[in-house]
């Protein structure tokens, strides 16, 4: 006991990683043609990654079609850019549409996507109501169409190497997530992010939420608390520091976010087992340094890839799987609806400050 009270770690054996496969996943055979609708600012990662692939965009929509022509000349130049959702939906041959739009005008957007026949890839969030979100489910299951929401920080290299660390049994039973991040987000000044007063818990926080989910091999979460703050001086209204802990059925994962820091921004998560814990860190959105602790040993590694746009391969990449094996992605609309949960309730935690149960 004298000799351990002060808690110095040993000096643990060095080992070799286990082999995980952790890249975007990819079809074998089947060759999509993609509709886009909407073409903001984000649309680029997403048009980057399914050139990367080799996946062919047909059809490009935009309320403001210049955007739309924009991203055609950019990535596609023989992608027909429409005028409207229907003549979108119409083009022969196109089977799966990436909707990108807000989420206030997407539900409608979704539904009429799935009655046309087509898969669907929604933007995060999919919904801001759960009940809506159910409806869309159901609906996607009556029409017997794929509906996958691109919740892409699945996809990003160590959450990914991370998730399937869990699923591989690498850590045992997963009793703790912890994530800390500090960075500078107040490049949303002058933006239509300005205006949201959740900018930090539903925009940002979001990819956060759903790893935590997903590390914790889907486990039900039961309650969620999260409060939320301004940081001195910062230039925006939302407020930009939050802290939220979602108890789970088996499991505690702990969120910490300071978005108003201006200096050594950094990224850190601890996955904690009873078999072994897995550390990522780095810069935010690529903590690729990961180290991964047994009782064999310590194996250190850093991961190739990057979040953008391997994670936009990644969610479209599992929706066409999906389709192509005739099961469910991993990202389905069903699926999130458990971690948009979370989401929304330490929404709702924040401004009411208490726990909220799932």
């Amino acid at each position: 006991m004298a000799e351990n009270y002060d808690l110095q770690a040993g000096n643990p054996k060095r080992i070799a990683p286990p082999e995980l496969d952790y890249r975007p996943p990819m079809p074998r055979a089947f060759q999509p043609q993609i509709g886009l609708i909407a073409c903001g600012g984000i649309t680029q990662h997403h048009l980057k990654a399914y050139r990367n692939a080799g996946w062919d965009v047909v059809a490009l929509y935009d309320v403001a079609k210049e955007k739309a022509q924009k991203r055609r000349d950019e990535f596609y130049p023989t992608a027909k850019v429409c005028v409207s959702v229907d003549e979108l939906l119409a083009v022969p041959g196109l089977n799966v549409v990436d909707i990108a739009t807000h989420p206030a005008v997407r539900g409608p957007l979704i539904e009429r996507a799935l009655l046309a026949g087509k898969h669907v890839l929604s933007q995060k969030p999919f919904v801001l109501d759960l009940q809506e979100g159910q409806r869309l489910v159901e609906l996607a299951r009556r029409c017997n169409r794929k509906l996958a929401v691109n919740q892409n920080g699945r996809w990003a290299p160590y959450f990914a190497w991370m998730r399937q660390a869990v699923k591989a049994g690498c850590l045992g039973e997963i009793s703790t997530v912890n994530m800390a991040l500090n960075w500078d987000h107040s490049w949303t000044a002058g933006t239509d992010f300005e205006k949201m007063h959740h900018l930090l818990l539903c925009d940002f926080a979001i990819h956060w939420f759903d790893a935590a989910y997903s590390l914790l091999g889907a486990a039900k979460a039961q309650s969620v608390f999260a409060s939320l703050v301004s940081a001195p001086g910062q230039p925006i209204k939302p407020p930009l520091v939050a802290s939220s802990v979602v108890r789970f059925e088996r499991g505690l994962a702990t969120l910490s976010f300071n978005g108003y820091s201006l200096h050594a921004p950094r990224e850190s998560v601890t996955v904690v087992g009873s078999k072994g814990t897995v550390h990522a860190s780095g810069a935010i959105c690529a903590a690729h340094q990961l180290e991964l602790a047994t009782a064999e040993g310590v194996a250190s590694l850093a991961l190739d890839g990057s979040w953008f746009p391997d994670g936009f391969q990644g969610t479209m990449g599992e929706l066409l799987c999906a389709i192509e094996s005739e099961r469910d992605p991993q990202n389905s609309a069903a699926d999130n609806l458990k971690s948009l949960a979370i989401c929304l309730g330490a929404m709702r935690s924040a401004d009411e400050n208490r726990c909220v149960a799932l």
